[in-house]
């Protein structure tokens, strides 16, 4: 079993303050995201991965309506009922798991039959853009459905966190932490189809792992920044409806070719901000071919076009992420780096040979600490199963 040592401690402490062994335990993976950057609200195509540390959660059924739900790292419990479940004001933790009870009974969680007894513990790292709360949202439908006997696809379980996400923690996430949760598999990546939601893996082979390279950049105007891009890919998707002779919804449907051709009737920043998410789309395509061939060089050169094309057109890198992912390029062993997430801060993700992880870690924190007097966080990541029930 991944992370026993994680569920050890979680079964122990629910038996200390319960009494008894839970009924069911359930676990799902964080996620990195490995090519397609801020596709998900243009309709188009992500690689991500789920990751090999990841969130327990433990169940027992309750003999009447209420419920309990203890964060087992902090030990702080809150106490409701089956009739009152609604976002918390105070130890706001608790909304992940309250909002996905709700919504697993359709907004009516006062038909459940009868309460329970909760508990999760995680080893995912909080700040470091690996959706802890995707995690959580994802072990706690798990565990819920198979306590209330109720028989949901892996998508339904998805879109049921992305909604607690939206309602009880208010935060308007798009699908893909969620369901790569809940779709990742072993030694393989997850291609995820925003148009469609539909979810597909790709095999990467057993030789290689990802390095996760967290800057101590702050983020900076992030919402602004976030919503300006936004907008911009939503005007020009607009304008390429009117030019195209196609049908035109989102800049899924615009070629490299067409942008080239027609970018002349957009704004300069316009231009640059939608040039970004349609490249993505092709280099997740090329991608895919490439994972087929076994060819990792070539897909990792793909990571670093796509920094490229976040550093020059969408203007979402920042001097850290560049510097990190410029150190990457010098070392053989790492095939390809790039920016992780919304950008502006935050994490990079490497593609890397495993056995060199040391060497590679130790080079990049030399030169970013010769820059910026700090030192990143560098974790080696194993593309690992996704949410299961233990």
């Amino acid at each position: 079993m991944q992370n026993k040592e994680v569920y050890d401690e979680l079964v122990k402490k629910f038996e200390e303050l319960y009494g008894r062994k839970p009924e069911i335990v359930a676990y799902a993976p964080g996620r990195i995201e490995v090519l397609g950057n801020h596709t998900d609200y243009n309709e188009g195509y992500v690689f991500s991965a789920a990751i090999d540390k990841g969130t327990f959660f433990a169940v027992s059924a309750s003999d009447d309506d209420s419920c309990e739900l203890t964060a087992a790292d902090l030990m702080e419990t809150a106490k409701f009922t089956t009739k009152a479940v609604a976002p918390a004001k105070e130890m706001t933790w608790q909304n992940y798991v309250t909002g996905t009870f709700n919504w697993l009974f359709d907004g009516n969680p006062a038909s459940a039959r009868h309460g329970w007894k909760g508990m999760f513990l995680g080893n995912i790292p909080l700040g470091a853009g690996l959706s802890s709360s995707a995690a959580l949202e994802m072990c706690t439908v798990l565990a819920l459905s198979k306590l209330y006997g109720i028989d949901k696809d892996r998508t339904t379980m998805a879109k049921i966190g992305q909604k607690a996400e939206h309602t009880f923690a208010g935060c308007p996430c798009g699908l893909l932490d969620q369901a790569s949760s809940m779709y990742g598999a072993e030694g393989a990546l997850v291609k995820s189809d925003f148009r469609t939601n539909e979810f597909e893996t790709v095999s990467m082979g057993p030789s290689v792992a990802f390095m996760m390279v967290k800057s101590n950049a702050k983020h900076a105007l992030v919402d602004g920044a976030y919503a300006s891009r936004r907008q911009a890919c939503e005007d020009a998707a607009k304008y390429f409806a009117g030019v195209l002779r196609k049908p035109v919804t989102h800049l899924r449907d615009v070629t490299m070719a067409e942008w080239v051709l027609y970018r002349g009737g957009l704004s300069e920043t316009t231009a640059k901000r939608a040039v970004h998410p349609i490249g993505e789309d092709e280099r997740v395509l090329q991608g895919a071919a490439l994972l087929e061939k076994g060819d990792l060089k070539s897909f990792g050169a793909l990571m670093y076009d796509s920094h490229e094309s976040s550093r020059n057109w969408f203007e979402n890198s920042c001097e850290e992420l560049d510097a990190i992912v410029d150190a990457a390029k010098a070392i053989p062993e790492v095939y390809g780096a790039r920016l992780s997430g919304g950008g502006f801060g935050g994490s990079c993700c490497l593609l890397v040979d495993p056995s060199a992880a040391d060497k590679i870690a130790a080079q990049i924190t030399k030169e970013y600490k010769a820059k910026f007097g700090d030192e990143p966080v560098c974790s080696l990541i194993k593309p690992s199963q996704g949410a299961h029930l233990v």
